[in-house]
């Protein structure tokens, strides 16, 4: 299966670092696909004082080339300053954001982060998507260490260079080292994980909010 039914697609993020830790290998293997890929990045994650500011979103810029959007990917990046942890607090600005895209870009796939992400600000994220793309397919990313559960109901199959995309993507993001999650051996071990559930090497999951063919 490919994503033949899916020539826009929009991914939302609360930070600069969720689209690539979430569904990278997605992103990755949907540009190799020629699909246009749209970024809409709400807030820039926070560094330590070693890291000056903006960092991250220098590191956003290195992760997207990893991805392949310096190969001839399509689509643009949309970033908002929107501070960090408080997204919950600007709801209706976002969803107005959303609502804007919908109508505007009227993308074919839209992914956000899971419904049952506990950060604050992915959660939020998550619930105006849902509010605004009614009528889009619309699929969750998988963020484990923010996750108590997740519906592993769909799941995009990668090769071995869409893997490899996500994982170099990932390491662009010096400045999140330090966290437990971007060990590159536990996202192998994520992506090897998913790709078991199906009979393939690479996968990565989602939830389905909604499925229109």
């Amino acid at each position: 299966m490919s994503f033949n039914d899916f020539g826009k697609v929009l991914v939302l993020a609360a930070h600069t670092d969720d689209v690539e830790f979430g569904c990278g290998g997605t992103v990755a293997r949907l540009l190799e696909e020629n699909r246009e890929v749209h970024y809409a990045v709400f807030s820039e994650m926070t560094t330590s004082r070693d890291y000056p500011p903006g960092t991250t979103s220098r590191e956003l810029g290195a992760a997207r080339k990893a991805l392949g959007f310096a190969d001839g990917g399509r689509g643009r990046l949309n970033t908002w300053n929107f501070p960090i942890r408080k997204l919950p607090t600007f709801r209706q600005e976002i969803l107005d954001i959303l609502i804007d895209f919908r109508d505007g870009l009227k993308p074919d796939l839209v992914l956000a982060p899971s419904l049952h992400d506990t950060h604050q600000d992915h959660h939020t994220i998550a619930e105006e998507a849902v509010r605004a793309f009614r009528r889009q397919t619309l699929l969750g990313y998988e963020c484990p260490w923010n996750n108590f559960t997740f519906d592993y109901q769909a799941f995009v199959r990668l090769d071995e260079k869409q893997a490899k995309a996500k994982i170099a993507a990932c390491c662009c993001y010096n400045s999140q080292q330090h966290r437990a999650f971007t060990d590159a051996d536990f996202i192998w071990g994520q992506l090897r994980a998913r790709g078991q559930m199906v009979g393939t090497e690479y996968a990565e999951a989602f939830e389905v909010y909604r499925w229109s063919i």
